[in-house]
C-alpha cells in the first residue's frame, strides 16, 4: 500500500530551501501532498501579503516533480482534517514548527525536518528590497 506524506507551507519566492525540504519530505513515502497557505492565512501568520498570489504559488509547487497533489490550506487549525482528507500517513514540517503539530500524532506520524541553513524567503525579500535601485 502506498504511503502518503503531507506537508504545508507558503512557498513564496520559491527557492532551493523549498525544493530541498520537499525532496526530503517525499523520501518519507510514495506520494507527496502539499498544502499551500492561502493568501489570507499567510497574512495572518506573517503580517504581510506574499509576493506571489496563492494561485501562482499553487502552480509553482504543482510543477515540481516530487509533488503529486497540491491544495490550498485555509487554516492551521484544520491540519488534522487535511491529513484525514488526503489519507496521509506522515506529516512533515520544518523544524521551526517543532512541537506545534504533535497534536495530530494520533492520526499520523509527525516529522520535523531541519531547515536549509542560510536560506529564507524573508531574507531573500529583504535583500531584493534593500538592493533594488531607487528611481
Amino acid at each position: 500500500m502506498a504511503k502518503t506524506v503531507i506537508t504545508f507551507g507558503t512557498f513564496d519566492v520559491l527557492h532551493v530551501g523549498h525544493v530541498r525540504v520537499l525532496n526530503r519530505a517525499a523520501a518519507y513515502g510514495d506520494r507527496l501532498v502539499v498544502g499551500v497557505s492561502s493568501d489570507a492565512l499567510n497574512f495572518s501568520k506573517k503580517g504581510r501579503n506574499p509576493v506571489f498570489s496563492q494561485d501562482e504559488r499553487v502552480e509553482l509547487v504543482s510543477n515540481l516533480k516530487v509533488v503529486d497533489e497540491v491544495f490550498v490550506e485555509e487554516s492551521l487549525e484544520l491540519k488534522k482534517d487535511y491529513i484525514l482528507q488526503h489519507e496521509a500517513d506522515v506529516l512533515v514540517m520544518g523544524d521551526d514548527w517543532t512541537g506545534r503539530f504533535d497534536w495530530v500524532s494520533d492520526v499520523c506520524e509527525v516529522v520535523y525536518l531541519p531547515r536549509t541553513p542560510s536560506v529564507s524567503t524573508t531574507a531573500i525579500i529583504e535583500h531584493i528590497v534593500t538592493t533594488r535601485p531607487i528611481g
